[in-house]
């Protein structure tokens, strides 16, 4: 006798995990860091001829710990990185960071001493979005990618160590005090 049979074609039976997943994947709240073109395709998604509503992630929150999913979008500087590192460390785990536009995925046309290459060397990527810019239905598929890997078991967000390498590199270098006396 099973509990569907006690309690009547009312009950549903799972686990927590899938429900914590399935209100995780159908509430995303992005966390956006735009600069340039790429971020204006972005606000086009939020529009109403996009509508990223549908998807459960138009709560734009500008408050990392508010936030469980990164759009890096444009051109991030070298200056910028550690600001990008710093939201990112704020955000609450589990966190997903979207990269989109060449820009932000691979620096795109800009191949100069003060732009990243790719912000995967510094934080850990789960989908990138070609193009320059990219159209906002590519930001919507993207989406629905991050919302197949919430679905899917919780994996460690930084395997590869990026983020520990990232903070290394941007640490502060202490300075030593001037010598007494002179």
């Amino acid at each position: 006798m099973g509990l569907e049979k006690l309690f009547g074609e009312g009950l549903i039976t799972t686990s927590v995990n899938s429900v914590v997943s399935w209100a995780r994947k159908n509430a995303l709240w992005p966390m956006p860091f735009g600069t340039a073109c790429c971020a204006i395709e972005m606000m086009a998604t939020l529009s109403g001829r996009y509508d990223l509503s549908r998807f459960g992630a138009e709560v734009i929150r500008f408050s990392p710990r508010q936030s469980d999913l990164m759009i890096v979008s444009g051109r991030i500087s070298i200056k910028m990185m550690p600001v990008l590192i710093k939201i990112y460390e704020q955000m609450p785990e589990p966190k997903w960071v979207i990269s989109m536009g060449a820009c932000a995925s691979s620096g795109g046309v800009f191949d100069t001493y003060t732009l990243v290459q790719g912000v995967d060397q510094f934080i850990p990527v789960n989908v990138y979005i070609p193009g320059c810019p990219p159209r906002p239905e590519s930001l919507i598929d993207a989406l629905l990618k991050v919302r197949e890997i919430v679905d899917g078991p919780l994996k460690d967000a930084d395997p590869e160590g990026t983020l520990a390498a990232a903070r290394a590199a941007f640490a502060p270098t202490p300075v030593p005090p001037p010598p007494c006396g002179q």
